[in-house]
């Protein structure tokens, strides 16, 4: 064995690969198939996200529509079904606050929590959140529980 039969272990490479920009005699030399010109043949050459060719790309022919209210408050909302479904699972007793639905990972720490009427509540909870709904109100209250807004 010497430097003129050397050759990788069989089966490591799966496909000699076209060898692109090693001299003329290697028939991809030059351009090394990039073509002549322009600027995919340039080094550095990386296209920008969007780009369709010059043509006007999509997010800018789309006109901007509507408003973003700076000051809209976002709740995480949580229905009775869910609440429910913590006690059948015996993961709440009778006080549900902030930590509980951290936790149980139904709202992350920043999140501000409302609380929804879909479903229906059987237990009786003291159950804490930022908002409530008018029928979640009146399903915990009508279950003999306590609503605390925060």
């Amino acid at each position: 064995m010497d430097l003129s039969n050397l050759k990788p272990a069989e089966g490591s490479v799966k496909n000699q690969g076209k060898r692109i920009g090693r001299g003329q005699g290697s028939g991809k030399g030059g351009t090394a198939t990039k073509g002549h010109k322009g600027a995919k043949s340039r080094s550095g050459y990386a296209k920008k996200v969007g780009f369709e060719g010059g043509q006007m790309p999509l997010q800018r022919r789309v006109p901007k529509f509507g408003f973003t209210n700076v000051n809209r408050v976002e709740y995480q909302g949580i229905n009775l079904d869910t609440l429910q479904q913590l006690v059948d699972d015996k993961k709440i007793k009778d006080t549900v606050d902030f930590e509980v639905f951290f936790s149980n990972r139904l709202a992350s720490k920043n999140d501000l929590v409302k609380i929804l009427g879909r479903g229906e509540l059987k237990a009786k909870l003291k159950v804490s959140a930022h908002k409530f709904t008018a029928s979640a109100k009146a399903a915990i209250e009508a279950a003999g529980g306590e609503v605390v807004t925060l």
